[in-house]
């Protein structure tokens, strides 16, 4: 329950303290006076969203401060977030904004201890349920709808999500270790096509020796000189061995020089090293004029071999300039994607185990969206029920209502497309009700939803924005009738300009709009002020203003039927 706000320098308000009560707190006041302002600095103080129009002009600074009650379940929340406890069994919620209409900053502190936007949003959810006329677009958006009938489905329904949540996580794990598997085989597909042409053609190549390239040029080179070899190799011979010119061999002169040394060698012995070098030297040459002369008989034009010299080249050529660059790097080349060939065709953990997986996490996954399925359905025929029960007070007796499920692809959340369905009027058909609702219609539907969430914590302050624009007559006593049911187990905040509502009060306040001298004394500014209306006169004549505009005669009596009437009212609720 909210006990005390504390306002400073918050757009049109400069100080203000401000003590709310148990049951039915009623804002009135013109149009413009500020109430909405008030709930504004609630929501700021609460972690709402906040512009630089909230820091009041001619200041820097902006300081909203809330007390609440202590509940069990909100201590036992804040020792989790370690935040200590203070004394007095309250809590208190500050947010202080500074800066410039170019650069705003705000602090949040609970309990004098800074904390960030997700404790605050943690802690806004413990304290408060804002309803204003905004919501009307939250009611035809699936994703709140879906919240709000989980959250009425209770700890059941809530934990049967986070199983989902959790079997959702591991159903898309096992998608995407999939997906991934699947684009790495593509790949790896690819890769073995790939490598399985290159092993085709290096094979077809059969590359054994790294000097195979300089073997087949140096043969090329023989094979196309035949007949110039031939020539000089009978030259070589002949010089060496057999000349049939005049100019004698070299054997002829090695054979004249042996001739000369041996007759030496009678009358100086020491000559016979020379003379047998000679002879050596004449064995060698006889030698080579013999070897030289059958490498030139053997030689022999082969244009056929020639041919298949030049292919093999060409060939070669060609594998280096894919594989090389030399042929050393090819045969390299080769062995190594055989190697990688055999990685590749080893696998990794089969498409086919993985497609299992993941089936069976779906199967998984849909069993328990099923389950919460059930479960929801259980929780909208109860919703429908309470709900049309609710609304009937409100004078839509014959209207009806559904809870739309239908069926889409599992999501972490369920399975499940969630529609509230509205008929007004009888005869006509169901409905989406965010498309046909009136405005009057939509306040009124979303009052008697709340209504059916009220059986939470007795602590929770239940804020409500001119949820009664729109009406009159029976339907405003009726929405009177529900807020003030609602304050039995809930603190009410209400901004009101219907004198119904306002009267079934069980603390008033009158905001208006006061202009107040500068220091200078030559300017005004405006302020809000609010006014704690504790006496019956005051009360009488604040609703006096809301009924007809003026306190005559008659606007004071109609005031004072409905004080009479809504203290009759909260009587026999008493009895």
């Amino acid at each position: 329950m909210l006990l005390w706000l504390r306002i400073e320098n918050f757009a049109l308000i400069d100080q203000l303290e401000l003590e709310f009560g148990p049951g039915l707190n009623v804002l009135t006041g013109e149009t413009g006076a500020g109430k909405s302002i008030i709930l504004d600095a609630i929501d700021a103080a609460l972690g709402g969203k906040i512009s630089s129009r909230v820091i009041r002009t001619g200041t820097n600074r902006s300081l909203v401060e809330a007390t609440f009650t202590l509940s069990p379940s909100l201590t036992t929340w804040l020792i989790a977030q370690e935040i200590d406890l203070i004394e007095d069994n309250c809590v208190i919620v500050s947010r202080e904004i500074t800066g410039s209409s170019s650069n705003i900053r705000s602090r949040s502190r609970v309990n004098g201890v800074l904390v960030n936007r997700q404790i605050m949003g943690g802690l806004r959810d413990r304290l408060v349920e804002i309803t204003a006329q905004g919501q009307t677009l939250q009611v035809g958006q699936p994703a709140q709808v879906r919240e709000w009938l989980d959250v009425y489905g209770g700890d059941l329904l809530m934990q049967q999500r986070q199983i989902i949540a959790t079997t959702f996580s591991a159903y898309q794990r096992a998608y995407l270790v999939l997906e991934k598997r699947r684009t790495s085989e593509r790949e790896r597909l690819q890769q073995l096509d790939l490598l399985r042409y290159q092993i085709q053609e290096l094979r077809t190549a059969n590359l054994q020796d790294p000097l195979e390239w300089e073997q087949l040029q140096q043969e090329r080179e023989r094979l196309n000189h035949v007949v110039e070899l031939q020539q000089m190799s009978y030259k070589v011979y002949q010089s060496l061995y057999q000349n049939d010119n005049e100019t004698p061999s070299v054997t002829d002169l090695l054979a004249d020089s042996e001739a000369t040394l041996t007759d030496m060698v009678e009358y100086d012995g020491q000559l016979q090293p020379l003379l047998d070098l000679v002879r050596d030297a004449q064995t060698m040459i006889m030698e080579v004029g013999r070897q030289i002369n059958t490498y030139g008989s053997s030689l022999e034009a082969d244009p056929q071999r020639l041919q298949a010299v030049e292919e093999r080249i060409q060939e070669l050529k060609q594998i280096c300039r894919k594989y090389g660059p030399t042929l050393t790097e090819a045969i390299a080349h080769y062995q190594r994607i055989l190697d990688e060939l055999a990685e590749l065709n080893d696998g990794e953990q089969s498409i086919e185990s993985l497609e299992q997986q993941e089936m069976a996490c779906f199967a998984q996954l849909t069993q328990v969206c099923e389950q919460l399925t059930k479960l929801r359905r259980q929780t909208a025929a109860d919703l429908e029920s309470e709900l049309l029960c609710e609304l009937k007070p409100l004078a839509m007796e014959k209207v009806k209502f559904q809870v739309e499920i239908v069926p889409i692809s599992p999501t972490a959340t369920g399975a499940d497309k969630i529609t509230f369905m509205f008929s007004p009027n009888p005869g006509e058909p169901m409905q989406p009700l965010i498309a046909i609702a009136s405005g009057g219609e939509m306040s009124r539907f979303l009052l008697a939803l709340k209504a059916c969430f009220s059986r939470g914590d007795a602590a929770e302050t239940m804020i409500f924005d001119e949820i009664d624009v729109g009406v009159s007559g029976r339907v405003a006593q009726a929405i009177a009738e529900k807020l003030h049911q609602l304050s039995q187990n809930n603190q009410v905040l209400c901004v009101t300009h219907q004198p119904l509502v306002a009267a079934m009060a069980d603390r008033h306040f009158r905001v208006d709009k006061q202009t107040i001298p500068q220091s200078n004394n030559t300017e005004v500014r405006t302020v809000v002020r609010v006014t704690s209306l504790e006496n019956m006169t005051n009360r009488r004549e604040e609703l006096a203003q809301l009924a007809g505009g003026k306190s005559a005669t008659d606007a004071i009596a109609f005031a004072e039927s409905l004080l009479l009437q809504a203290a009759h009212h909260r009587g026999q609720e008493i009895i």
